[in-house]
């Protein structure tokens, strides 16, 4: 009976994973400990390294690729991620549209109880 078998990282590839990791977390933490990069330059920076390292663990640790014993779970992981960005920017749209709609900010009290 056939069985297919995950490809598993080894030592050495864990080993890596981890210290890029170590090394991503500690720029992230000096970048904002030691003011190292200008305060309007935090945000993209810090997400920059959050996306390094969410790379470097989808790669290092999950496993995914473009090998085809990976393909499989690499397309269910994309197609996650597109589902859970959908449901959210649906969901702050209708949250935004319901704002604009619902509080409108050149009304004034009165002028809003005179319409009823």
């Amino acid at each position: 009976m056939a069985r297919a078998h995950a490809t598993h990282g080894s030592l050495t590839t864990y080993t890596i994973g981890f210290l890029l990791s170590l090394a991503l977390t500690a720029l992230s933490f000096g970048a904002v400990m030691a003011g190292a990069i200008p305060r309007d330059m935090m945000l993209p920076a810090i997400t920059a390294l959050a996306v390094a390292q969410l790379l470097v663990q989808l790669g290092f640790f999950l496993h995914l690729g473009t090998a085809p014993e990976q393909r499989n779970n690499t397309v269910i992981f994309v197609l996650t991620a597109l589902l859970i960005a959908t449901v959210v920017s649906g969901s702050l749209w209708v949250i935004h549209n319901a704002n604009i709609n619902m509080m409108p900010t050149q009304m004034s009290v009165e002028s809003a109880r005179a319409k009823n």
